[in-house]
């Protein structure tokens, strides 16, 4: 510690202080409070009725529990953001993201609009309602320790190239949560296709200035680690900023052409509304 650090804070009345001194300074990687005092506010969206914003950084990570019905909007501002995205049931974590369900029940491979993420109870977890990207993945999962060690050199979550597992980790803590909780994730700006020899291929982004927005169909736990994709091929780790924002909606209820678009479908809306409505929500 410097000198003049130490002398600040020799006492606690100092120290108090000295914390007290920092009030108004902030940093663009910080949730923004209250919500509606973002400076990228969706297109449409009242300030005012925002429940959650932020600015994500590169080789970072959130988590927040919203309501049912909320709209969750990601935006990629530089075409370099890859956003690994976990939910859960926020009422009963053990029900959580199934991956290979979201994509064998609804007869698709590639994540879109219209697309839900299901879990393994047969239940509409949230549902991707807008895509102008179109480049994600549910193939790959995020990266680990193990495998950023091998290509980066350095897989710390406070390094210059952490894995999306180790944030997972740290996201999920601060919920009860353990690594035996955390399943495989699904990831959106960085895509990936299948060759027809298996091979996957990456997309990488479809650039700048994409988004997609995600309704909560029940109370959601979310956690995103904002990492690079572990079938990039460049050899340095590059990731950019990832916008999120949240704000009060409608869960999808009969009226909607997604309730009862294929037979798979609608079972699954079926089994979500009625565990809602046994619950009051």
């Amino acid at each position: 510690m410097n000198v003049r650090a130490e002398h600040r804070t020799d006492s606690v009345l100092n120290a108090r202080d000295d914390a007290r001194a920092q009030t108004g300074l902030n940093s663009e990687w910080m949730p923004y409070l209250p919500a509606s005092s973002s400076p990228f506010v969706p297109a449409g969206v009242d300030p005012a009725g925002l429940t959650w914003a932020e600015t994500v950084a590169p080789g970072g990570y959130t988590h927040k529990v919203l309501a049912r019905g909320t709209r969750l909007r990601l935006d990629d501002p530089t075409g370099q953001a890859c956003a690994h995205l976990l939910v859960y049931n926020a009422l009963e974590p053990v029900e959580r993201l199934n991956v290979a369900d979201t994509l064998k029940i609804p007869w698709q491979a590639y994540l879109r609009a219209g697309t839900p993420l299901l879990s393994g109870d047969g239940r509409v977890l949230a549902s991707l309602v807008e895509d102008t990207s179109g480049h994600h993945d549910a193939f790959c999962g995020t990266t680990t320790e193990a495998w950023n060690e091998s290509k980066y050199g350095d897989a710390r979550p406070e390094g210059p190239s952490p894995a999306g597992r180790s944030l997972f980790v740290k996201a999920a803590a601060k919920h009860g949560l353990t690594r035996r909780d955390l399943p495989p994730s699904v990831s959106f700006f960085q895509g990936i296709r299948v060759a027809a020899d298996g091979d996957l291929g990456w997309l990488g982004s479809a650039g700048p200035g994409t988004q997609v927005t995600l309704v909560a169909e029940l109370p959601l736990l979310v956690l995103l680690a904002n990492v690079a994709h572990p079938r990039d091929p460049r050899p340095e780790y590059v990731v950019g900023p990832l916008r999120v924002h949240a704000w009060r909606g409608e869960a999808t209820g009969p009226a909607d052409p997604r309730f009862d678009a294929t037979p798979e479908l609608n079972r699954a809306y079926l089994n979500t509304v009625d565990y809602a409505e046994a619950r009051g929500l």
